[in-house]
């Protein structure tokens, strides 16, 4: 980390003791980071202020997903340990929830029932967690599916629930019925993230593909969709209130706009020297947020201005896999530091 950004931080931190009162010792003291000069264009630019705050995990857990729940709490899946764990925000205190014998869960993500639905590469299933009981609950894929390596999941406006495998599948589960519908991807390996626009339309990412592709909700039939750049691992996508999808470029740095309507593609490298874009959250004031492997560091890009800002970790080598937010909160998880990541937006 530059030393000014250093001397910046250690600043920040003895002005804002204040900020979070009501966080237990175990939590970290949340820090006020002015952020770097853009370096995407020299337009001017309001300059944004975010508060990042690390909340440490069980030793080993190495959470790859992370899910905000409506009252508070933040769900994580453990990947290395085989769990679902719960985050009080509030006190630190973490709850965690054993998934199985062989469970390596992978995705999470907040259902319209409130409950927590996870996509397990260990189990090869779809699991569900009662958000009071903790109760658990299996759907596992067909037998003639094994090995999908399950990654991420979304809900379509019909309540069905939509899932990738990077073994070269993406399916389908209703949560009434329990009836499972899996498809092979076009090209195999491959599927990776998945969103659903406003309109209820479905979009994946396949990183070894290089595409997204756009779901037919009714027969399942994946459209390809090619971005400009070649073999640029399309990893993650989301979709802001426009409908518009944002992908995270994994292989070349970049981030990518595919505009539904005008059938039209953009793309913006990250700063950087060796930018690495992992993971891509849109929030809800349509700011587009991404992971950095290569700086280890969190990156906003504000689609008006098309500026990058890039907010380094407190923890090196975070490798945030996966983010996720609610209004003013965006979450991440450190994988690889056994913690989650915040940033708040006043």
């Amino acid at each position: 980390m530059p030393r000014w950004l250093c001397l910046l931080l250690a600043c920040a931190l003895a002005g804002c003791g204040a900020a979070s009162p009501a966080l237990a010792p175990t939590a970290a003291p949340a820090t006020r980071i002015p952020p770097p000069r853009p370096t995407a264009t020299p337009r001017p630019s309001p300059t944004p202020v975010v508060f990042m705050q690390e909340y440490p995990l069980p030793a080993g857990t190495h959470p790859h997903d992370v899910a905000p729940a409506a009252d508070g709490g933040v769900w994580y899946t453990g990947q290395a340990s085989g769990v679902l764990g719960r985050l009080d925000p509030a006190t630190g205190a973490v709850r965690e929830v054993r998934l199985g014998a062989g469970s390596a869960p992978h995705g999470v993500i907040v259902g319209p029932d409130g409950a927590p639905w996870i996509t397990d590469g260990g189990l090869n299933a779809i699991v569900r967690v009662d958000p009071q009981s903790f109760a658990v609950r299996v759907f596992a894929l067909p037998p003639d599916r094994p090995a999908a390596n399950l990654n991420t999941a979304t809900f379509d406006r019909q309540g069905q629930l939509w899932f990738t495998g990077q073994s070269g599948i993406y399916g389908r589960l209703d949560p009434a019925t329990g009836a499972i519908q899996v498809f092979d991807a076009p090209r195999g390996p491959g599927p990776y993230g998945i969103t659903t626009t406003p309109s209820g339309a479905v979009f994946f990412a396949s990183l070894a593909g290089s595409y997204i592709a756009w779901v037919d909700l009714e027969s399942g039939q994946a459209t390809v969709l090619e971005p400009p750049t070649p073999e640029q691992g399309a990893r993650r996508v989301w979709s802001d209130s426009r409908g518009r999808v944002w992908v995270s470029q994994w292989d070349v740095g970049q981030l990518g706009l595919y505009d539904p309507v005008a059938n039209r593609w953009r793309e913006w490298r990250l700063p950087g020297a060796r930018p690495q874009a992992y993971a891509v959250y849109v929030d809800d004031r349509d700011i587009v947020w991404l992971s950095d492997f290569g700086s280890n560091a969190l990156v906003r890009f504000d689609p008006r201005t098309e500026l990058f800002t890039t907010f380094g970790l407190p923890s090196p080598s975070a490798s945030v896999r996966q983010l996720l937010g609610r209004p003013g909160e965006v979450w991440g998880a450190e994988s690889a530091a056994d913690k989650l990541v915040v940033v708040r937006q006043p």
